[in-house]
C-alpha cells in the first residue's frame, strides 16, 4: 500500500516542478524588490492556475509583510504563500464521512471526458476497501461505452451496477437504483451522469428532473452532489464550476488527472470563488491513486520543488 503522503507528492510532481520554474525569475538574484518584481511573481501566480483574486491576495500579502521587514528570502515567499493557500483549502470544511449508517447517495456531474466514470469506480473501490456495501447507477444512457465500463469496474469492486438501454430515461435508471439500494441497506449509491457541456441549458435542466426524482423515493438525497473537472483544463475549470453551480445542489468537489499537468493550482481557485469543498483528487492511474483531499499534504507538495531550492 503506497502512503498517501508519496501519492500526493509523486501525483502533484508536475505542477510542483512548473510552479517552481515559473517563480525561479521572480526569486533569482533578488536584493530589492520593486513593481517589476511584483509583476512576475503575480504572473507566476496567475500562469500556476490559482486564478487572479488568490494570486493578488498572495501578492499583498507578501507586499505587506516585506514592507514591515517579514520577508527577507524566498524561503519566507514560499513560507506565506503557503500559508495562504492552506487557509484558503481549509475554509468550510466538509470531510467525506466514511462513518454514515444510512444509505448514501453521490452524484457526480461534470463536462464529456473529465473523468467521472473512472471517478465513480475508483470511489466504489475505495469504499468497499473500507468494507462498505456499493452500488453503481449508470445513468450515462446515452454513452454505451460509459454502462460497460461502470460495468467493469462493478466485477472488478463487487459492487451491484443499475443500468438501462441505451437512450433510456436517466431519471428513470436514478430512480430505480436509489429504489434498490435503499430496499437493499446498501450503504452507498455512487450515481455516473451524462458528460454534458456547461453551456447547454437542456441538459443542465435535466440534472435539476433527476434531482426531484430521486428525492421522491428518498428525501434529502442525493446527499453529495459532486463536480468533476479535468485537472489539466486549467482556468477553464472555473467556468464549469460557475455553471454547473447553478444547478443549486452542489456540495463537492472532485479534481482528476492531477498527476499528468502543471495545472493543480486550479483546486485552490475554484475552492476560493465557490467555497466548494474538495472532496477528492486523482493523482495516478491506479484505483487507490483516488486521494482523500488533505489540504496540508497538498500544499506540501505543491510546493515541494521550492523547498528544495
Amino acid at each position: 500500500m503506497k502512503s498517501v503522503f508519496k501519492v500526493f507528492h509523486k501525483g502533484l510532481k508536475k505542477t510542483a516542478v512548473s510552479f517552481s520554474r515559473k517563480l525561479e525569475g521572480a526569486f533569482a538574484g533578488t536584493k530589492a524588490w520593486n513593481d517589476e518584481t511584483y509583476d512576475l511573481l503575480e504572473a507566476a501566480l496567475i500562469g500556476s492556475d490559482f486564478g487572479l483574486s488568490v494570486s493578488i491576495r498572495i501578492l499583498d500579502n507578501i507586499k505587506e509583510r516585506y514592507e514591515h521587514g517579514g520577508i527577507k528570502t524566498g524561503a519566507d515567499i514560499i513560507t506565506v504563500a503557503k500559508e495562504e493557500i492552506v487557509s484558503i483549502l481549509n475554509k468550510n470544511p466538509k470531510p467525506f464521512n466514511l462513518a454514515d449508517k444510512e444509505l448514501t447517495v453521490i452524484m457526480l456531474v461534470g463536462v464529456n471526458g473529465c473523468g467521472k466514470t473512472t471517478t465513480a469506480g475508483k470511489l466504489a473501490h475505495l469504499l468497499c476497501n473500507e468494507g462498505k456495501k456499493v452500488m453503481l447507477a449508470a445513468c450515462d444512457t446515452f454513452r454505451a461505452a460509459a454502462v460497460e465500463q461502470l460495468n467493469l469496474w462493478g466485477e472488478k469492486t463487487n459492487s451491484y451496477v443499475v443500468s438501462a438501454k441505451h437512450g433510456a430515461d436517466p431519471s428513470a435508471v436514478a430512480f430505480d437504483a436509489v429504489q434498490a439500494a435503499k430496499s437493499r441497506n446498501y450503504d452507498y449509491l455512487i450515481i455516473d451522469t451524462a458528460g454534458r457541456q456547461h453551456t447547454k441549458k437542456g441538459l443542465m435542466d435535466e440534472l435539476a428532473k433527476m434531482n426531484r426524482s430521486i428525492s421522491k423515493v428518498y428525501p434529502g438525497a442525493p446527499q453529495e452532489a459532486w463536480l468533476v473537472v479535468d485537472g489539466s483544463v486549467g482556468a477553464n475549470a472555473l467556468a464549469q464550476a460557475r455553471e454547473f453551480s447553478k444547478c443549486g445542489n452542489l456540495n463537492g468537489l472532485v479534481c482528476t488527472k492531477l498527476d499528468g499537468t502543471g495545472k493543480g493550482g486550479m483546486v485552490v481557485a475554484i475552492k476560493d470563488e465557490f467555497n466548494l469543498p474538495v472532496k477528492f483528487v486523482g493523482l495516478g492511474e491506479q484505483s487507490d491513486d483516488l486521494q482523500l483531499f488533505n489540504p496540508d499534504m497538498f500544499a506540501d507538495a505543491l510546493f515541494e520543488e521550492l523547498d528544495r531550492d
